[in-house]
């Protein structure tokens, strides 16, 4: 299985290196998630999590699904989570989230929403959102010497960051890919040998499989973005 960048792309070119072979008992639909895990796995080391420590999950997408449960693992002292849908939220709290927050629109202010019950903020904040206005809001949730992990917010970001926010909080910012190829294959070795455990369930979050004939129709349902629609799979061999 490759972890180089392909799309829809009949052939891709890469080096032996970059190829791993999915077990036989593992059906190729649920192995198609494993290529998330080493930039999750990463960013959960990343932030340094133990008993101790709030974490903050915002976004319940494919990835932040998978991030709540694997950062459920690391044992932190809550995990709490949002998101816009409660199908996404009852799955986070299936997956070992302690607190779940429905927010009222995709802009909404997290500690508008949870500052109640966390009024000092949260030590780990992984935003798993697109937009890059989420690390706004990251930067507004973590607590004074706090640690932003930065899953998503890998889109355009339209409001301004307040650096001078993160200097007073003495935030640390990381990036979560992985920098050497090494660790890239040891956290897909991790990442596989969760999910052969059933530590990471991949199978769950597949709503919808569609056919390569209908691809447009995967490309619109995805587009949707509605709460019973997480993963939508485009099966090659379906006709």
């Amino acid at each position: 299985m490759r972890y180089v960048w392909g799309a829809f792309a009949e052939y891709v070119c890469c080096t032996p290196f970059s190829l791993k072979v999915l077990p036989k008992e593992l059906p190729l639909i649920e192995g198609s998630l494993i290529e998330v895990l080493p930039g999750i796995i990463h960013a959960a080391e990343l932030g340094d999590i133990s008993p101790n420590k709030n974490v903050l999950i915002t976004g319940q997408g494919v990835s932040g699904l998978v991030m709540t449960q694997v950062v459920s693992m690391f044992s932190p002292k809550n995990l709490v989570v949002t998101d816009i849908f409660d199908e996404k939220l009852a799955l986070a709290r299936k997956y070992g989230a302690t607190h779940t927050y429905k927010m009222p629109h995709e802009h909404a202010s997290t500690m508008d929403i949870v500052g109640a019950d966390f009024p000092d903020g949260f030590d780990v904040v992984i935003p798993c959102l697109l937009e890059g206005d989420g690390m706004v809001d990251a930067i507004n949730a973590a607590a004074q010497n706090g640690r932003i992990v930065m899953y998503g917010c890998i889109g355009t970001c339209h409001a301004p960051v307040d650096f001078f926010k993160v200097h007073k909080k003495r935030l640390d910012i990381f990036s979560t890919e992985p920098k050497r190829d090494i660790d890239n294959r040891r956290y897909f070795d991790e990442g596989l040998r969760l999910v052969l455990d059933g530590l990471v369930n991949t199978e769950e979050m597949i709503t919808h499989v569609v056919p390569l004939a209908e691809v447009a129709r995967a490309f619109q349902l995805r587009n949707e973005h509605k709460g019973d629609t997480i993963h939508v799979m485009i099966d090659c061999e379906v006709k």
